[in-house]
């Protein structure tokens, strides 16, 4: 019969060595050697002052274990069959530094004999244990049928955390666990607590209500107990004794009373639980250590699957999707930066032209107003002074502000690269040329008519004949000559107003002449100046677009490698990752279908609540 459960507790231990977890082998081989003893170790376990170790007596209708106010269980006290009735303090030497403690070796351990009389003492710790010694234990042998048949009791010190039971006491070494705890109380959290720790790992606990002979309403109490089982989703059985009224119907071998103790079911079950053990209970228990040993074993496989799903978000894959993003930003960048350098070279353009317009307007405004009531003739050195300086000072403030839109275009464009670093612009000096006023085009001389002193005769004496002769002849009707004084003084007086109206129309033309003339020139200067800022637009265009494309492909060259190389190690990640993931997904469906062939040797067991309650 034990050649099912061996071999699946075989391959348990296979797995756990093939996975590397060397203390998970270490306990499957000691659950091997335990399951394969012959004997039924049954850990009572529980709060301090419950009855543990009375209980104990009662099992074996002895008073082996010191019971009473004054007695303190210190060291796990060992219960065995032996001819004859012996103590003995068994002690692990210390476990050497650096070295975890493990079980102790027998043939290394403090073996100290104690008196019957002094068991009390031992069990205490205050007799047979060395000092400087490692975890002891008490061994008591005793002469008894229940024992013989391979039952191992074994008592513990008091306590409501499993973490603090170690050595002999340990539940990982026990066949059987029982829970003691009295009928003054319903279960406590913390007992309640410490059944769902032992029922993951013992497939047989069971809880025994003692002191039932105490408490007259102990039935309501142990209904509430097992409701409380219940609702927990605790799969133990509940026992109801009196060890009071076993030992006295041991002593007056009372059947009714011993009956009424509730022992004949708690030793009925230890008996099941002992002739069932190479069956039934090794059955249970592969199917328990199958379920822990796959848990420890799947979880970080399970939590390696995950963190290479988290990896896949944030690893190779993730940098390939960063690098592509990349160069479809650098497209868009590139974009950008070009409709940018066009558009503000554009506007640019129309900007000066306007500037320039608006300047020179300003400047022949001056000039009409000025040379309408000014003589060309006198006003002309000065005006020609002041029309050079106006047109240098236009100019120069056309550049300055064409140097300025230039940087200011350059700083916009150089813009759409700052998310990568750079803030490089073209390394230029550009400034208004200091000979600005020598290019400009020089103002020639206008040709003005002057009024000599022949054309003022010639014109006067036009003037003075026609007055002479027109008053002479008037005067001749009223019988006077024709020259005579009123005559005359008429063509001297017309003489001398077509002298005066021939010197205006002159300035009149001389003035036009010169605003002629300086239309000419400025409109001249307009173009040579609008040409200059024109080819030094352009100049800083080529310029740009030449540094911007040398940036814009050294970062495509830099981003597009990235991109490359992104891709190599998402494909060398993602095979790798693949492989590892078929590994672990190969390795977790053996796990499962080992705990599948573990859980099938249980199928046919009754359940031990089951059992207690017939019992």
């Amino acid at each position: 019969m034990a050649g099912i459960w061996l071999d699946v507790l075989d391959e348990i231990a296979r797995t756990c060595h093939e996975h590397g977890r060397g203390d998970l082998l270490q306990a499957v081989r000691q659950r091997r050697a335990q399951l394969l003893d012959p004997s039924l170790r049954v850990l009572v376990v529980g709060e301090p002052n419950q009855g543990k170790s009375q209980l104990i007596n009662a099992i074996v209708n002895a008073p082996v274990c010191p019971v009473g106010d004054g007695s303190t269980t210190v060291l796990p006290t060992v219960l065995r069959h032996a001819d004859v009735a012996a103590a003995t303090v068994v002690q692990a030497p210390p476990p050497a530094p650096g070295r975890p403690a493990g079980p102790a070796v027998t043939a290394t351990v403090e073996r100290t004999p104690v008196p019957l009389n002094e068991i009390a003492a031992g069990v205490a710790g205050s007799y047979g244990r060395l000092p400087g010694g490692g975890p002891a234990y008490v061994e008591i042998g005793l002469p008894r049928a229940l024992l013989g048949a391979g039952l191992v009791l074994v008592d513990t010190p008091g306590t409501d955390e499993v973490a603090l039971l170690n050595g002999a006491a340990a539940p990982n070494r026990a066949d059987a666990v029982l829970l003691v705890s009295d009928s003054t109380r319903d279960l406590s959290v913390a007992e309640l607590n410490m059944l769902l720790h032992l029922t993951r790992s013992h497939p047989n606990v069971a809880v025994v209500q003692t002191k039932t002979d105490l408490v007259p309403d102990w039935r309501a109490v142990a209904e509430r107990n097992r409701r409380h089982l219940a609702e927990a989703a605790v799969p133990a059985a509940l026992i109801p004794v009196s060890a009071t009224l076993r030992l006295r119907a041991a002593t007056a071998d009372d059947h009714a009373l011993n009956a009424e103790s509730g022992f004949p079911a708690l030793i009925a079950r230890l008996r099941r639980d002992l002739a069932g053990k190479a069956d039934v209970l090794a059955r249970a228990s592969v199917g328990m250590t199958a379920r822990t040993v796959v848990e420890q074993l799947a979880a970080p496989l399970r939590a390696e699957l995950e963190s290479q799903a988290a990896e896949e978000q944030s690893g190779p894959i993730s940098r390939l999707h960063a690098a592509q993003r990349e160069v479809d930003e650098l497209r868009r960048c590139s974009t950008r930066w070009q409709n940018t350098l066009a558009d503000e070279m554009g506007d640019l353009l129309s900007d000066l032209e306007y500037d320039l317009r608006d300047r020179t307007r300003q400047i022949l405004r001056m000039v009409d107003e000025a040379f309408d009531t000014a003589d060309p003739l006198v006003a002309w050195d000065t005006f020609q002074e002041w029309l050079a300086r106006s047109l240098t000072e236009a100019a120069e403030a056309n550049h300055e502000w064409l140097v300025q839109r230039c940087d200011w275009a350059a700083r916009r464009v150089a813009g759409n690269f700052a998310r990568y670093g750079y803030d490089v612009l073209p390394p230029w000096s550009m400034t208004v040329p200091e000979d600005l006023a020598d290019r400009l085009p020089e103002l020639e001389r206008p040709n003005i008519d002057r009024f000599t002193a022949s054309q003022k005769v010639i014109t006067g004496m036009k003037g003075s004949y026609g007055g002479l002769l027109m008053f002479g002849l008037a005067m001749t009707l009223a019988g006077m000559p024709m020259i005579n004084p009123v005559s005359i003084g008429a063509g001297a007086l017309f003489g001398g107003k077509s002298i005066r109206d021939e010197s205006r129309q002159l300035l009149r033309r001389r003035q036009a002449t010169v605003k002629t003339a300086i239309q000419r020139h400025v409109d001249d200067f307009f173009i040579r100046v609008n040409k200059d800022c024109r080819d030094t637009v352009r100049q800083v265009q080529r310029l740009l677009r030449d540094h911007f494309t040398v940036l814009t492909e050294e970062l495509q060259e830099a981003i597009v490698q990235s991109f490359r190389t992104a891709k190599q190690a998402a494909d060398t990640d993602a095979a790798v990752r693949d492989q590892r993931q078929r590994e672990i997904r190969a390795k977790i469906t053996r796990l499962a279908a080992l705990y599948e062939q573990a859980q099938q040797l249980s199928v046919a067991r009754p359940a031990p609540a089951t059992l207690g309650r017939r019992a």
